[in-house]
Order: structure tokens, then sequence, then C-alpha cells
């Protein structure tokens, strides 16, 4: 659901796409691969070979955009005979084509994850492969690592356990059609019951204290050759994709702490208490009520983004919880610190290996655990430099500057004029916040913003446009002072 869209002029659009292309010059993201590396892709695709484990009676589906090629994961949802329910989740079996040692490895050790841009996207892997065998396209059969969840009636994980297996989607479906629908009463019963399952793992998230921040997103999207700009409100449906995604990820790290060896996405509480203290006031001068008996995450979880003060607090809240790390171990020598914050709970990367190069891993791992075998080697090898790999990928900053390219290619030439805004977060200067953040809402635009006067957070602002240059070499290439 798209709000704020407002269209680029022609000269815009040029100078977005000239932007684009030296952000890709700069982040050093090629779209093509060496040829020994599409020679290998070509050769893996030509004579892989499936796991012995059959599982395409399995009516799996998956949902992604519309234009997605590069498929990481496939569902079928089903009650169980003596109540609750079982999830299968198929997840895209990399290594059968990337092997330990190979030149497509030692290509996405260097490209670390899939950058996506509003014209073209940067694959980890070759498309011949990601967008190929690999991918759990409809009406192929592809291996995969199929994750076993059984849930009981209120959602809690009972039993999980994955495996290789040959599997075949029989529907790509996208999320506009599947909340569509849902609501209708029209979707067959397994897609239906994402809704159910998603529900009560959101209650299940809640209960836990996990912390679910919906604040709107702003996307750049090309249609008919023409760059938009829009905030998009996220989906029921997507939240209870999401759903089945973390519980494989918190499964997956329960599997790795347990058996001794694994790599854990964490995070850890502000334990700041100047910061807490901070964000607390925060809330007081905004008018939101925190009784000191209600969690962050409960209070978080509460409040409407569409609210504006509501959503300048959920942008200043996240000084609440710390920047997620990597936490590596073997041989049962368990971290001090295993839980992610937000998630309330152990978790792991594992659900998207085509477009992140530690889900291979954390999936391989898995695998000989359940199978109760020891780890292989080469993940073990790998183990050490995985947190630097990762801390390399440019994901985050290819989408902002993407962002940030757009705002003031739609803006440009527009110096002068005068936008209506929400002070959405500041920066104090002996006490008095004279710079900060202000969201548009038409068009779809957050900008810094100045002031002579104090900036009060939360509140509407008159933002007069002095600056909006697609090419301009400093941090903030659009710049707001209140008129």
């Amino acid at each position: 659901m798209r709000r704020g869209q407002m269209r680029m002029s022609p000269e815009a659009r040029n100078a977005l796409l000239e932007g684009l292309r030296q952000i890709r010059a700069e982040l050093k993201a090629s779209v093509e691969f060496p040829v020994h590396v599409l020679e290998a892709a070509q050769e893996a695709k030509d004579h892989f070979q499936l796991p012995e484990k059959d599982a395409t009676h399995l009516p799996l589906f998956t949902i992604d955009p519309p234009t997605s090629r590069d498929l990481d994961q496939a569902m079928h949802l089903e009650r169980r005979p003596g109540g609750g329910y079982r999830v299968h989740y198929a997840i895209a079996d990399v290594t059968t084509f990337v092997k330990p040692g190979s030149v497509m490895e030692a290509e996405a050790r260097d490209r670390i994850e899939t950058l996506y841009f509003p014209d073209l996207k940067v694959p980890l892997y070759p498309p011949l492969i990601s967008e190929g065998p690999a991918s759990l396209l409809p009406d192929q059969v592809v291996p995969a690592l199929l994750w076993q969840h059984d849930l009981d009636a209120e959602g809690n994980v009972t039993g999980s356990t994955v495996s290789r297996a040959r599997v075949r989607s029989q529907a790509k479906l996208d999320y506009a059609g599947v909340q569509q629908d849902i609501d209708a009463g029209t979707a067959m019963e397994s897609v239906a019951l994402l809704r159910e399952i998603g529900r009560l793992r959101e209650a299940v998230e809640a209960e836990r204290g996990g912390v679910a921040v919906n604040l709107p997103d702003q996307e750049v999207t090309l249609q008919d050759g023409s760059f938009r700009l829009s905030y998009v409100a996220t989906l029921p449906v997507e939240g209870w994709n999401e759903q089945i995604s973390l519980m494989t990820g918190m499964a997956a790290a329960r599997i790795m702490l347990d058996s001794g060896t694994g790599i854990l996405r964490t995070q850890k509480e502000q334990t700041d208490q100047d910061e807490v203290d901070r964000v607390r006031g925060i809330a007081k001068d905004l008018g939101i009520e925190w009784k000191p008996d209600v969690s962050y995450a409960k209070l978080v979880n509460s409040l409407d983004p569409a609210d504006r003060k509501q959503m300048a607090f959920l942008s200043e809240a996240t000084a609440m919880l710390l920047r997620a790390e990597y936490a590596t171990f073997r041989d049962h020598r368990i971290p001090k610190h295993t839980g992610h914050a937000a998630i309330a709970a152990p978790y792991t990367y594992s659900t998207a290996p085509l477009r992140r190069l530690i889900d291979r891993y954390t999936g391989e791992l898995c695998v000989a655990a359940c199978a109760g075998q020891a780890p292989p080697d080469w993940v073990l090898n790998a183990l050490q430099c995985l947190p630097c790999d990762m801390a390399r990928g440019k994901g985050k900053l290819a989408d902002r500057r993407a962002v940030d390219l757009a705002e003031a290619a739609l803006l440009k030439d527009r110096e002068g004029e005068i936008f209506v805004g929400t002070v959405i977060n500041t920066d104090a200067e002996d006490g008095r916040p004279k710079e900060g953040t202000v969201h548009l809402a038409e068009p779809a635009v957050m900008g810094r913003i100045t002031s002579d006067a104090e900036l009060d957070l939360g509140t509407g602002v008159q933002a007069r446009l002095m600056r909006a240059d697609p090419l301009f070499p400093g941090k903030h290439k659009i710049l707001f002072r209140t008129a």
C-alpha cells in the first residue's frame, strides 16, 4: 500500500540514473560476473544432483514481489490431526550449486549480499543459478533445505528439524494477491492458514517481549520507464510471512546452541541509564504515557505510526536497542550473550541464502546437527571470518543512498518552496535542538532541517527547501529550514 507517491520529471530521472551509476561505482557493485564464475555457474547448472529424499508431494507456494525470480523460501501450512499446526518451509539449497572452495564461493564472499537499486539488482550469485535451478520457482524440481516446524494450538513451537530434500513449488504468489484472497475468503486452505498461524505467532512474539516497529518505508520504484518515490505501509500478510521466517531463524539458533557450534545475530538492550531516561523523557514530552511497569516492547507495539507524535517517538526510540552484532562459537564454548533484544530470543539469519552470504552456513550447520553429524570442515573454517565478512555488506548503505538520491531528484529545481512536515527526531545543541529530521507526507521525503528557534519533536512545521541536489558530494543532498 503506497501513499505520498509522486512521479519524477525527465530531468530528475536522468539525474537519478547518473547518481545511481555513481553509487554503484563507489561501492564497486557490478552486475557483471567474471567469465570464469559464469562458466562455473553453467557447469553447476548442467550437472547438479538432487537429494534422495523426495518431498515433491508437498504443495508448496512462495510469496514474493511479482517481479522476483530469486526465490529463497516456499511453504506449506496444515493442521495436525491431533491439534496444532505443521509448517513445512523450504529454503533454497545453495551448496548444491556453490561448492566449498569454488570460484562462485569466492565471488560470493566478495559480494556478501544482493544489492537492490531502483533500476536494477546486483546479485550475490549469477542469475544463471539464483534465478534458475537454485530458485524455488514453480513447477520445477529443485534441491532445498526442508524445515518442519510443529506448533501447538497456541502457536508455540514444539519441535523443529531440517534436512535436504527435493521439492517442487506449485504456485508463485505475491503479497497483494494473497492479502486480497485471504480477506475475501477465497484463498486455498494452506494459504489461508498463514493468517491464523501468523497471528498466533505475533501473539507469542508479544508475550515473550519482541519488538515490532512498523514505520512506513520509503521505496523508489521504476514503473513504465519512470521513477516513483513513495511511502509503503506493510500489509498484514507481510508480517505473517515474516513470522514464519523469524520462527525458522529462532529454531536454527536453538539447534546450533544445542549442538555447540554456530553463528548468531545478537543484540543487547540499552543499559545506559542516561539514554533510557532520555527516551522516557521524549515519551513524556510527546504526551505518550509510559508507566513504570510497562516494558519498552509493550509500549512500542501499542503505538500507531499514523499518529505523528507516536511516529516521532518510534523514530527516536530505536536508541533503546543497541546495534546488532554476530557471535560465533564452536566446541560448546557458548558466548555469554546469545539473545537478540528486538526478537527477545536467540536468533540467526537462515532463510535467504540466495541473497545473503551467512544463511548458507547456518543452514549447513543445522542440517548436520539434525542428522547427528559433525559440522562440515569448510563451515568451521569460515566461522571466524563470517562476522567480518558480513560487516562488509553494503545492502543498507545502498538502500539509504538510493533513497537519498531519489529524494533529491524528486525535489530538484524546487528550492525555495515551502512544504508541510513533522519533526521526527532532533539533535540537541546546548540542550536546545535546532537541527533534526523532517518527515513530509507529500512528497514522500525525509530530510535534514535546521532552525534558528528550538525544534519541538513531533510538531508540524513549515519547511522551506534550501537545497535539493542529487549530485551534491556532501552528506545531506536535501536541506530544509523552518519558514
